[in-house]
């Protein structure tokens, strides 16, 4: 029986582009922030000179799938990190922009075979989501997790 598992180190061959959306971007940017703190502290160089690491601003999280297939898709990527915040308003718009990121996201990942983190935070108020993205915990730092563990498990995993 063979396992695989991702891991968190020799993260030295690793790509990873981030595409932020810039609506909402009181939250994103600490989320962007907490994701380039994990990443540096796993290992990853995330100096404005670095050759491991891009990101790309999108204008909202309704745009993220769009930028993050056509970073997949250019074989330059072991992982993207897409960042986002949708907070619910008096209007139907929120279930619209969900669905269609997280719809969006799910089929690039699965389109492309490159992982896709879905680091699009969904709340109902903007005070929970400044909570999640720095004021009790920065789940920027776990969606960064999540892309050095997928990264290293698709690179682990046997060819097809």
């Amino acid at each position: 029986m063979a396992t695989f598992e991702g891991r968190f180190t020799d993260v030295q061959g690793l790509r990873i582009a981030v595409v932020i959306a810039r609506f909402n971007d009181l939250v994103t940017a600490k989320l962007l922030s907490g994701c380039l703190d994990c990443l540096g502290r796993h290992g990853i160089d995330t100096s404005a000179e670095s050759h491991q690491l891009d990101t790309a601003w999108v204008p909202g999280s309704f745009e993220l799938p769009l930028v993050a297939q056509q970073l997949a898709r250019s074989g330059r990527y072991q992982v993207v990190i897409t960042l986002g915040a949708v907070i619910r308003g008096d209007t139907p718009h929120f279930d619209v922009v969900v669905a269609e990121a997280s719809k969006g996201i799910a089929t690039v990942s699965r389109d492309t075979g490159v992982p896709v983190i879905f680091g699009v935070l969904t709340t109902d108020t903007m005070q929970q989501a400044l909570e999640r993205a720095g004021i009790k915990s920065n789940l920027g730092w776990s969606y960064a997790l999540q892309a050095l563990e997928m990264g290293s498990l698709v690179k682990a995993l046997p060819a097809a």
